[in-house]
């Protein structure tokens, strides 16, 4: 699923590419109406955890969930033709962008712009994130960290790349249960500070040195100490951790 970081990334170019023309909007796929934005000017293209929203002119926003396979088609040509399955294709004179299969791609009033911006938590990557309340909810939690990091309603845009590799910086188990508000903290400054390079070299970067490479995410060993990689569910995804570098909580 794309993470918080791509959804920031594909929201700062489309809106430097998009925001103040007037795009035409399209549905090679016919499983979107763009009626009700025919004409009318993009003001802003904003990223919140993993949901983006389209600001137009006098319309309802546009709000696009990429779920696990959906992405963006970015084409310098906008006579390029859009495949079939494209359910909605952006487009200007000078740059096309082709919407694939999203789970959510669907006017929303401002009625439901409110509900879904008060069912998440703080945005690392969002510069009006409230760092208190992002430690509040999460030293709240009763269950295991690991588990709360991929709830939204605690924090928004930590899929399961960005929580394997946060807990591993942080020297956290991902069972570790009741964290408190120092390890909060201290998390929560971590996907600040690696979110954003994540989102500036469009994938997830938990070493800067070697912004390729993970540490425990979907490796066999830990990439640190050389152990086995701990592989296990949690909060219905596979969790990682090495049992040396994230030792199990007592």
């Amino acid at each position: 699923m794309p993470e918080g970081h791509l959804i920031h990334r594909y929201a700062r170019e489309q809106d430097a590419a998009l925001a103040g023309r007037v795009p035409a909007l399209s549905s090679p796929q016919g499983r979107f109406d763009p009626g009700p934005y025919a004409g009318r000017a993009l003001r802003a293209v904003e990223a919140y955890g993993k949901h983006l929203l389209y600001h137009f002119d006098d319309s309802p926003a546009l709000h696009v969930h990429l779920g696990m396979r959906g992405l963006f088609l970015r084409h310098a040509d906008p006579a390029v033709p859009p495949r079939g399955g494209v359910r909605l294709r952006l487009a200007t004179d000078a740059v096309a962008y082709d919407l694939i299969a999203p789970i959510r791609c669907e006017p929303l009033p401002d009625d439901g712009v409110r509900a879904l911006r008060a069912s998440l938590g703080p945005d690392p990557l969002r510069a009006d994130a409230d760092a208190d309340e992002a430690v509040r909810r999460l030293a709240a939690t009763g269950g295991a960290v690991g588990a709360a990091v991929l709830d939204q309603s605690i924090w928004a845009g930590i899929g399961n790349a960005w929580r394997a590799e946060l807990l591993f910086l942080a020297g956290l188990d991902p069972d570790t249960r009741r964290p408190g508000p120092d390890v909060a903290r201290r998390l929560w400054d971590l996907a600040v500070r690696y979110l954003a390079l994540g989102r500036d070299a469009g994938q997830v970067v938990s070493d800067p040195d070697r912004p390729d490479e993970r540490w425990v995410y979907k490796r066999e060993t830990c990439r640190r100490c050389g152990v086995p990689v701990r592989r296990w569910e949690l909060g219905a995804r596979t969790a990682y951790a090495c049992p040396v570098d994230q030792p199990a909580a007592n």
